[in-house]
């Protein structure tokens, strides 16, 4: 470190230069930050089922594939299962195709097995007695500015109505809320009745998407999955079994494999970074070669100057590396209140700053090693003759 001052006044040399290089190694960072975080978002999912009170049932070879609605029965006689509830992707949007509702038709079993959905008893008979009644999560809700009473248009692409109208009408009887420990966008959803739509769509088959089984003890949810999917086993709708966050996983995964096109995205942005730096470094060293000839008359080794080049980008690197990781922890979760729960964005963890930092020591090493060795085999009577 007694040679820190020497590689501080190389790296600011040229000002100019080295502030957009770190603009571009801080953007970079950033970017890892915040598309690692969206990564976790979509990938995580716990795959054991032991343990797990709630359990989904869905297709084995699509989720977007339904089930029988006589499949419920049976497994509601399964010992071990307390309630099943099913639900069917909607998916809708409100006045502007920007406004994307995160909507699902549900039987009223679905409230029975999910705690995490509190409503008051009037607004549950309510959504019972409503055929086009709809319940709304609070942050939903407040978003639009929604309350009960009003009636309420989503248009679905994939769905239309029999008629071939695309224009859905709903009237708002609850606005629930969420447990603490409910995941995470609940109270974004937008739930409907299974009877209106199945009814009303043009495509209606008098299949579920998916159900939701509520297990008595999650100790034997084990044995409840493998007793479940033993009931569709060599039939045309055989099932797969799993938890609600591994569902949630597979779900996402059907706009694509976005732990893939994260890092896709982030290889090709640090390939970017190391031909900006690399160039970068190799034109700083060609500029200071009568300088590292002057260090190497004063009686640095050739090892020293190497240490000096290789420190000075590894520095760089570092600097502009926890801005950037830094930027992206304040941002991940401002992001995720500023969208009022719409992007929810874990937060930037250790394991993250740990490879980030990994990844900062790793790329400087790359960027600098070919001008350090440069410098290191620089002859003092060439370099000062400007050879």
């Amino acid at each position: 470190m007694k040679y820190f001052h020497l590689i501080w006044a190389a790296l600011f040399r040229r000002k100019t230069r080295t502030v957009f290089t770190l603009i571009s190694i801080i953007a970079a960072f950033l970017l890892f930050g915040l598309l690692n975080a969206v990564r976790v978002a979509f990938t995580s999912g716990s795959e054991t089922l032991s343990g797990n009170e709630r359990l989904v049932v869905a297709s084995r070879f699509s989720i977007m594939t339904g089930l029988p609605q006589s499949l419920q029965a049976r497994i509601a006689a399964i010992p071990g299962v307390q309630g099943v509830g099913h639900e069917n992707w909607f998916g809708g949007v409100y006045q502007d195709p920007k406004n994307f509702v995160f909507s699902f038709a549900v039987d009223q079993a679905y409230l029975d097995v999910s705690p995490d959905i509190v409503l008051t008893p009037e607004q549950r008979k309510a959504f019972v007695d409503t055929r086009d009644g709809a319940l709304v999560g609070e942050a939903l809700a407040a978003r639009f500015h929604w309350k009960v009473g009003d009636k309420i248009p989503l248009q679905s692409q994939i769905f239309p109505q029999k008629s071939g109208d695309k224009t859905w009408p709903f009237e708002i009887v609850g606005i629930f809320r969420t447990t603490k420990d409910a995941p995470d966008g609940r109270d974004q959803m937008f739930f409907l009745n299974w009877k209106y739509f199945d009814e009303a769509n043009m495509y209606s088959q008098h299949s579920v998407g998916w159900y939701v089984v509520k297990v008595a003890d999650p100790k034997d949810a084990d044995k409840v999955a493998n007793a479940i999917d033993a009931l569709s086993a060599n039939s045309d709708h055989e099932t797969k079994t799993q938890t609600a966050n591994a569902f949630n996983a597979s779900f996402a995964k059907q706009i694509g494999n976005i732990g893939l096109i994260v890092e896709a995205i982030m290889a090709a942005v640090f390939f970017t970074l190391i031909l900006l730096t690399g160039n970068t470094m190799a034109q700083a060293v060609r500029e200071r070669i009568p300088e590292l000839a002057v260090l190497k008359t004063l009686g640095f080794s050739n090892r020293s100057v190497l240490a000096l080049v290789l420190a000075e980008a590894t520095v760089l690197l570092l600097l502009g590396g926890v801005i950037g990781m830094a930027i992206a922890s304040v941002l991940a979760p401002a992001l995720t209140k500023g969208s009022g729960g719409m992007i929810r964005l874990p937060p930037i963890g250790v394991g993250n700053w740990i490879e980030g930092l990994v990844l900062m020591i790793v790329i400087g090493v790359v960027v600098g090693v070919l001008p350090a060795l440069r410098g290191m085999r620089l002859k003092i009577v060439d370099a000062l003759a400007g050879r």
